[in-house]
């Protein structure tokens, strides 16, 4: 039924106006302007006709059949409309009327007032507080803006109805086609992942986009992504990514894991492409609808000036990529044809005097090389030629190939007619060279999402241990992890000084000693943990230490923990937390008691699969310490890769734990396994 907001057959404006300065004749003007073919109804009581068009005094009036309803008359009248509309058996409707739940308390009852007569009349309603949708291929315009973009294969999406004017303008300037366009104002009813699913639906969009300030249901919206960007790509720009909510928690893993976190987590987990500013969005979906992806990360800059191709390389660098090791063939090949002075070499310059027949010949011969996967192509501003006649060898060459080409021809003032040409033959062109890199990182970044489809975490309820409900009614955190096969060194709880000097017997020295209070979780910050233990003078001494302390900090003091000493070994913290929107979460990075100085952290939905895991600690410094770092050997990598998939496990299977943390999760070399030193809790129940 929704559908009918892009291809509706009969739309009734109500609340159409004769003033050019009101937004009921912005909506009129545009379905006549941009040529909607179906029949149009304008509803005035004090109108005859408005352009051209005839009058009705109210919806009661209007003839059966009308498909789609745009709404624009005072907030206070909404409901009222609405319940006409039902009565008119007219199923959808945009409500661009503004003054509701973003006003305040009066006007979020009124929107309540509002989806009461929608859902009586089973009405479907974009709004209110919108600009409406577009679609360039029905043709049909039900927005008050001035302006239709071209038609093209971009779809957007947007909360914000300004970003949706914005770019309605800087299509219109960039010569970028979309496909279909809507604003989605307050989403009463209609939502972000029902439109999402809609047009990447759509057979005429190639690439979705959409500005989102928050998603109504989260484990909706990861379902409908991953199928949507199975098929599609789909990239999103997120907005409020706010760091408050973690002021609240009580663990490390809650205050590494906010909001930004858990979006950007949930984007990756279902293959969404999170842009950073709108410019990037536009940028990476132009590529994605009109270049092959690239097969690898290996990237040949061609370029006529030094300058540019340094900073292209530069941000290739940055962004992840590589410089093409060009293959001998290749260099005598463009050795033997190029100026002089020219370079052979990745980055190629062919220098400031070539035309576009030099760079044909280079960029045929990049383009064959194997080594390449993608080319970025520079052009800086000269007098030799003009940009167009560049721009149409650069279209037909990459055209002829199935590896993508990112064109700058930088400028602005002579480009115009190069850009057109561009556009035309499907490459994309940015102004600056340093954004090639962006696009082709987002482009590999598809790529490896696409190759990794194919690995499906297990299901967690087949690692479900046996007699869990026990361990969590004590809350026995320590005994769970173990129970889902992340190792506890050797140890021992002890609640008197003859049951301390036995459990280090039995454990072993040298041990470390911890203090154990219910009230207090962050043993190190007062001095509750003593390591390298090595005799049993040592041990009483810590133990009557510990006494103080609880007794200097008003803390109960309920025992301690004597644990085996590891040595040589590295700390990282993993651990778990629930987010109310996409479920449970888990982190990886820098452990011990900086791990919140550093914020070196990655977080994953769980559950996890192996690559995801791996992913998760290659993304990381501490992952590349775990690797081999100076004097560092290398560490048991696949230990940590276990215990991030049980881990992830675990929190898929105990929704009433919020957090869990093993902090340090103590990694030794290769083959010796990982160990959890200190694990903490939090049980909601």
């Amino acid at each position: 039924m929704i559908e009918s907001f892009f291809t509706p057959k009969k739309i009734a404006v109500i609340g159409a106006s004769r003033d050019p300065h009101k937004l009921g004749y912005g909506v009129i003007r545009n379905l006549l302007k941009y040529n909607f073919k179906g029949n149009i109804y304008p509803v005035n009581r004090s109108a005859t006709e408005i352009l051209n068009l005839p009058c009705y005094p109210s919806i009661d009036e209007l003839p059966e059949g009308i498909d789609l309803g745009v709404v624009v008359v005072p907030a206070v009248h909404v409901p009222k409309v609405i319940q006409q509309c039902g009565e008119k058996r007219i199923k959808t409707a945009i409500v661009v009327s503004g003054g509701f739940s973003e006003t305040g308390e009066d006007g979020r009852e009124l929107e309540k007032r509002l989806k009461e007569s929608a859902n009586k009349y089973g009405i479907r309603i974009i709004g209110p507080n919108c600009i409406g949708s577009i679609d360039t291929h029905t043709p049909v315009n039900t927005t008050f803006v001035v302006g239709m973009p071209e038609q093209g294969g971009i779809g957007f999406i947007s909360q914000s109805g300004a970003m949706v004017a914005a770019v309605i303008d800087w299509a219109r300037g960039a010569g970028v086609g979309f496909s279909r366009i809507v604003s989605l104002g307050n989403q009463m009813d209609v939502t972000e992942t029902e439109m999402i699913e809609l047009i990447g639906n759509d057979r005429q969009t190639e690439v979705i986009t959409a500005y989102a300030e928050g998603i109504s249901d989260g484990r909706k919206f990861l379902n409908i992504s991953e199928k949507i960007s199975r098929k599609k790509p789909f990239v999103i720009l997120k907005g409020g990514q706010s760091e408050k909510g973690a002021e609240a928690v009580s663990s490390h893993t809650g205050a590494l894991s906010g909001s930004k976190e858990a979006y950007s987590a949930a984007f990756r987990k279902s293959g969404v492409l999170e842009a950073r500013t709108m410019e990037e969005m536009f940028d990476w979906a132009r590529a994605l609808a009109w270049q092959p992806l690239p097969k690898g990360k290996r990237v040949a800059v061609l370029t006529n000036a030094g300058g540019p191709a340094i900073l292209a390389v530069d941000a290739l660098e940055k962004a992840g990529l590589e410089l093409a090791d060009l293959t001998q063939t290749t260099r005598d090949y463009l050795k033997s044809r190029l100026p002089k002075a020219a370079s052979s070499k990745n980055p190629v310059d062919v220098l400031a005097g070539s035309g576009p027949a030099t760079y044909t010949l280079a960029l045929e011969a990049l383009l064959t090389d194997e080594t390449v996967d993608a080319v970025v192509v520079i052009q800086a501003p000269q007098d030799w030629f003009l940009p167009a006649s560049l721009a149409e060898v650069v279209g037909e060459t990459a055209g002829l190939h199935k590896k993508p080409v990112i064109a700058s021809i930088m400028g602005k003032a002579s480009v115009d007619e190069a850009l057109n040409i561009l556009h035309k033959r499907r490459v994309p062109n940015v102004a600056f060279p340093e954004r090639a890199a962006s696009i082709l990182s987002a482009m590999v970044q598809r790529k490896d999402w696409l190759n990794s489809v194919s690995e499906q975490p297990g299901k967690s309820s087949s690692h479900l241990p046996p007699d869990t409900d026990r361990l969590l009614a004590n809350n026995n955190f320590e005994e769970l992890v173990e129970a889902y096969g992340i190792h506890l060194p050797p140890q021992q709880t002890v609640t008197t000084e003859q049951d301390l000097i036995e459990a280090a017997k039995k454990v072993g020295y040298p041990v470390v000693l911890k203090l154990l209070s219910p009230n207090h979780s962050h043993k190190s910050d007062i001095g509750g943990v003593i390591t390298n233990i090595s005799d049993e003078n040592e041990l009483i001494n810590g133990w009557n230490r510990f006494i103080d302390i609880a007794k200097s900090n008003n803390i109960e003091m309920s025992g301690a923990l004597v644990q085996k000493m590891l040595q040589n070994g590295q700390e990282v913290i993993i651990g778990m937390k629930r987010d109310e929107q996409f479920g449970p979460m888990v982190i990886f990075g820098t452990g011990g008691t900086d791990v919140e100085l550093y914020k070196d952290v990655y977080t994953s939905l769980a559950p996890l699969s192996e690559q995801e895991a791996r992913e998760m600690i290659e993304s990381t410094i501490a992952g590349k310490k775990l690797k081999g770092w100076r004097n560092l050997r290398q560490a048991d990598i696949d230990s940590v890769i276990n215990a991030l998939i049980n881990m992830s496990h675990l929190a898929v299977n105990h929704p009433e734990i919020t957090e869990l943390e093993i902090n340090p999760l103590y990694v030794l070399k290769d083959g010796e396994g990982s160990f959890a030193i200190d694990v903490r809790g939090v049980d909601n129940r």
